[in-house]
């Protein structure tokens, strides 16, 4: 067992994994978070898409020891709480609001690994063209064939991140 420590959602966490442990496992099974979806196990469909240092990987890919002091986020860690409620609400990233907004969710099983792929995107361009937004999602298998509207809510949490923007007193999000 090889005790590993990392910053997940925030949180400072230590866990005794198996060197060979992926952190799709790691964040199912022995953490519990089971936003993050199992589908291929093999890097193919998306499903599995998580933050790590802010860029979207496979985390059936990656293994928990080469998470050592990273920074990683799964889809629980977006829209933990707003910050302007009073009694400690959760509130929606704006990513997650504009997948409602424009109905880009249907089943919702890819959901997840969607909005994580958009927000690795938005935190390096704020106002991606349709190409940039569909070439970010490139990686996410929708069964249900949504991809125009995940790509319009793409574009809706653009246009969320700027109106924020503009009206924060600290530039926004992140």
């Amino acid at each position: 067992m090889h005790l590993v420590s990392f910053r997940l959602n925030g949180d400072e966490r230590s866990l005794a994994v198996e060197p060979r442990r992926t952190l799709l496992d790691a964040l199912r099974v022995d953490l519990g978070l089971t936003g993050t979806k199992k589908v291929c196990d093999m890097g193919d469909c998306g499903a599995c898409t998580v933050l790590v240092d802010g860029r979207a990987v496979y985390s059936c890919l990656i293994l928990t020891v080469d998470c050592e002091d990273r920074e990683v986020t799964s889809i629980e860690g977006l829209g933990l709480a707003d910050p302007a409620s009073t009694n400690g609400e959760a509130a929606l990233d704006p990513v997650q609001r504009a997948f409602i907004e424009t109905d880009a969710y249907q089943c919702g099983f890819c959901t997840p690994g969607q909005i994580m792929s958009i927000t690795a995107l938005l935190s390096e361009q704020r106002a991606p063209s349709e190409d940039e937004i569909r070439r970010a999602i490139s990686g996410n298998l929708c069964r249900c064939g949504a991809y125009q509207n995940i790509v319009r809510a793409g574009q809706r949490a653009a246009e969320l991140f700027a109106t924020t923007a503009a009206t924060s007193p600290t530039g926004g999000p992140r």
